[in-house]
């Protein structure tokens, strides 16, 4: 992956360095690798020998090894992945991936602790202050401000959308210090997501300030969500069934991921776009049209996102051609009602508590079973801690949650936040002063 090119010009062509501090593409496309390695088999056939961390720098050797040194690589890797990501039996045939043991309690640790220290990598050649811009719906910006709050010469912008993100969320991207400001936005995540994009199409603002991005936009936050699809696969004890992996969905960074991983080389037959009610994407599926709609709060609030922008990589992988999607990705929503309902299930048959992103998921991969002919492995994918949602999960099993205890430190803190309308004037002078 020597160069990167946009979604929306074949022809516009950068460096890993220019697309990752850059984040978005000049034209407004979203960067996407010229090559896409096909890993050899003798790798994937030694999976289980190795390590999360020794997964991720083999991999990271093979796709970066052209943008920087092996060595470099490394010390990002073992500096980013610090923690475990532990594949859990449920149910017969159905696992849990667990990725949620990261200092935020959130998927979102691996990408944004990847990408922190691959900046900081970049940073050292020059002096230029950064500020970097985060749109969030939940765990993105906690993640995001945690990953860059020691990283010198960097101050990050967190974009969230004012009462639709749980209590410890909040509390988690408001209290990260002074080199993290949160910006609570009077409107919806896509609102937020707008004025992101706004910004980074501001040629006056990007005359006076360094921006970047880390959402999933940026393809630093995708390259390592592909290294813990491998890890789930070393994890599985058998391999003779097909495998099919549930992935809840919001703005479709994580489900892109695994279809890079899948191009890669990785033997997993189908992936599932599990959504709430926020279903873009599944109804494109279903129905042929992509018709982008005004988010809904909903009780995964991660994943209430009306325009997923993800959903440019996934068409330019399969050359816009949806039968070919189709052969590769299922999709399906669900409402919050059968979302609790899982959770509850789940805990009583199963002694599993699932967080509500995790649940969509388990669902599913639960309805992907069911109308499934041929038996398979399914791994659905649980992407944050359920005590984030303590309130939420109490009413819904009715019992207490137990707090970890990096979780209660924070909700200990005193929020700090500065309040903005969805005018993207009001960002701009925000940014400015």
């Amino acid at each position: 992956m020597k160069h990167f090119y946009s979604t929306l010009n074949s022809s516009l062509r950068v460096p890993l360095r220019e697309a990752v501090l850059k984040g978005l593409a000049d034209d407004g496309g979203l960067f996407m690798p010229i090559h896409i390695p096909v890993l050899p088999l003798s790798f994937i056939e030694k999976l289980r020998a190795l390590s999360f961390p020794e997964i991720s720098y083999e991999i990271c050797k093979i796709l970066l090894s052209e943008c920087l040194p092996d060595k470099e690589l490394k010390k990002i890797v073992e500096k980013a992945f610090t923690f475990d990501v532990p594949l859990i039996s449920v149910a017969p045939q159905i696992y849990s991936l667990e990725l949620f043991h990261g200092p935020t309690m959130s998927f979102k640790d691996f990408g944004a602790r990847f990408m922190a220290q691959l900046m900081a990598y970049y940073k050292k050649e020059d002096n230029k202050n950064l500020n970097i811009l985060v749109a969030t719906s939940g765990d993105t910006g906690s993640a995001v401000g945690d990953a860059f709050s020691q990283v010198e010469g960097m101050h990050v912008w967190i974009l969230y959308p004012k009462g639709k993100v749980s209590y410890s969320q909040e509390k988690q991207l408001t209290t990260l210090g002074d080199q993290v400001t949160a910006l609570e936005i009077e409107g919806t995540f896509d609102d937020c997501q707008r004025l992101v994009k706004e910004a980074f199409c501001d040629k006056e603002l990007r005359g006076k300030i360094a921006l970047t991005s880390a959402n999933s936009i940026n393809i630093a936050r995708l390259i390592p969500q592909t290294f813990y699809y491998f890890y789930a696969y070393s994890q599985l004890k058998e391999h003779s069934l097909p495998i099919a992996i549930s992935v809840p969905s919001g703005n479709f960074g994580h489900l892109t991921a695994g279809l890079l991983a899948k191009r890669m080389g990785l033997p997993i037959q189908t992936f599932i776009a599990a959504t709430n009610i926020n279903d873009t994407v599944p109804r494109y599926l279903q129905e042929g049209i992509f018709e982008p709609r005004p988010s809904q709060h909903t009780l995964s609030n991660a994943m209430d996102v009306g325009n997923p922008s993800n959903f440019g990589r996934m068409l330019d992988l399969y050359e816009h051609d949806r039968e070919k999607m189709l052969l590769d990705i299922v999709g399906y929503r669900f409402t919050d009602d059968e979302t609790a309902s899982a959770i509850r299930d789940v805990f009583e048959n199963y002694d599993y508590l699932m967080d509500p992103h995790g649940a969509v998921a388990f669902l599913g991969l639960k309805h992907f079973f069911e109308n499934s002919s041929t038996p398979y492995s399914g791994i659905f994918f649980e992407t944050a801690h359920p005590a984030k949602f303590a309130n939420e999960m109490e009413q819904i099993i009715h019992k207490n949650i137990i707090i970890p205890n990096k979780l209660q430190d924070v909700l200990n803190k005193k929020k700090k936040s500065i309040l903005l309308s969805t005018n993207y004037s009001d960002l701009k002078n925000v940014l400015l002063t």
